[in-house]
């Protein structure tokens, strides 16, 4: 019997080569190409239109509307989706193994059965073991339909059948195709799997839900292809040994991206947090050096986040070290504070969290980490009800933040009475309830920070 012919495709782009390289010739990637079985094309194989009948127009033809959404009864999972399923589209949701995809879709599921028609699809679990899920939830599942199955064209002859409103396949890495020879989980599967169910939404109308295991550095595992197809992508955040998860939206064709949904985890499943800048703040029975709160902003939800730093006499080399913040822009910042405060840390360790395990990415968290840095080495105190946000350039001048207006008005709904901000985000009509401080320069936030004392 022959032997199959082998190519390896890259994990990363899914551009093939006949034989292993260290880096992959379509991306650069280093370690990225793996070995899989040379595919032959299928004979007869068909691309269908999306959209039967197609014709050459002009936009200003075309008539736009706003997309109908159907809201699946979790309303932080619906804020991350946009405002809830668009029919027809694609969804990819991926996190670290047991965090709770797998729960969220079968309460979404359980609540959209209601009224609507939906369908399981598990290729990872048996459906006894989702029932005893479902029962553990406590989940009304009586018209909630399961089919545990991998094989794609099963999978595809039961949708066009069926014909769900909502349909979830658990997982994307575990179907295979009859016209593949690859095995489940290869670079060739998952592209052409997601391919061929992304056809089949767009043309039924059908809302597909796919679940995506990532890889150790985080990333959604297969070709980055699969993230191209579909029209959002939702990335599951948070540490497993803590009960707060974070649904983040990476991507969103039918929405904004960046929007946060944030659950916690209990014996009935993910619940939704109404208040999730109390997750974020610490509860200190005294003022302490060191501790900041910032305003962020997450999509169109502001949230209040504490920035903790601790500096102290460095032993040997100082090291600089983040949690949920920009390692290398920490570097920056302590830079600009000696070059324009005289605040020298040379010689000190620096440490920087984030508190609650929230990511964050906006620049508008420096000027936050130079006071607290600044609290921290000086062992003074910030004022309990003070809260600040700004951008920090290497000239030392403080940058505004987008949505200053509603970074506000989140503070002081929270019973915040103080805010430093920057002097272009300085609102023309005053906030009940809060002072406002507006700086210009690194300098003055540092001398007004003092005056507190």
């Amino acid at each position: 019997m022959a032997r199959a012919k082998s190519i390896y495709c890259c994990s990363e782009c899914g551009a093939s080569s006949p034989k292993w390289q260290g880096q992959c010739p379509g991306c650069g990637e280093w370690n990225t190409l793996v070995e899989s079985v040379a595919e032959k094309a299928a004979s007869g194989h068909r691309f269908e239109s999306l959209a039967p009948g197609a014709k050459l127009q002009t936009l200003s033809e075309i008539e736009a509307r706003e997309v109908d959404r159907v809201a699946t009864g979790i309303g932080e999972f619906d804020r991350a989706l946009g405002g809830g399923l668009v029919a027809g589209g694609v969804v990819l949701i991926g996190g670290d193994p047991g965090i709770g995809k797998s729960t969220l879709l079968l309460q979404a599921l359980a609540h959209l059965s209601g009224g609507h028609k939906v369908l399981y699809v598990s290729g990872e679990e048996s459906g006894e073991q989702v029932a005893l899920r479902a029962r553990r939830l406590g989940l009304d599942t009586r018209r909630l339909q399961l089919l545990a199955e991998i094989n794609l064209e099963r999978i595809l002859a039961t949708l066009q059948a069926e014909r769900p409103e909502v349909a979830v396949i658990d997982s994307i890495q575990t179907l295979w195709s009859d016209e593949l020879s690859s095995a489940p989980g290869s670079v060739a599967q998952v592209r052409e799997c997601s391919a061929q169910l992304t056809r089949l939404a767009k043309q039924t109308g059908v809302t597909i839900i796919l679940v995506g295991h990532v890889t150790k550095e985080g990333a959604l595992a297969g070709p980055r292809v699969l993230e191209h197809i579909v029209d959002t992508v939702l990335y599951f955040e948070g540490d497993t040994h803590s009960s707060f998860r974070l649904v983040r939206a990476v991507k969103n064709r039918f929405g904004a991206v960046n929007e946060l949904g944030v659950f916690a985890m209990t014996d009935k499943g993910l619940k939704g947090v109404n208040n999730p800048s109390a997750l974020f703040l610490s509860q200190h029975g005294q003022d302490v050096p060191g501790s900041c709160v910032m305003v962020t902003q997450e999509g169109t939800r502001p949230l209040l986040v504490e920035i903790q730093a601790l500096v102290d006499t460095a032993h040997g080399n100082p090291r600089r070290l983040t949690v949920g913040l920009e390692a290398q822009r920490l570097a920056m910042l302590l830079a600009v504070l000696h070059r324009h405060a005289g605040i020298a840390c040379f010689d000190q360790d620096v440490f920087v969290n984030a508190v609650g395990g929230v990511k964050i990415a906006e620049p508008a968290a420096d000027l936050a980490v130079l006071i607290a840095i600044a609290s921290s080495l000086k062992n003074r105190a910030l004022p309990a009800k003070l809260i600040v946000f700004g951008e920090v350039g290497l000239a030392g001048e403080i940058r505004p933040a987008p949505r200053g207006q509603e970074r506000l008005r989140e503070a002081a709904k929270l019973g915040f009475t103080r805010a430093m901000i920057p002097e272009a985000n300085r609102p023309k009509q005053a906030i009940p309830g809060i002072e406002v401080i507006a700086v210009r320069r690194v300098e003055e936030a540092v001398a007004r920070v003092r005056e507190f004392e």
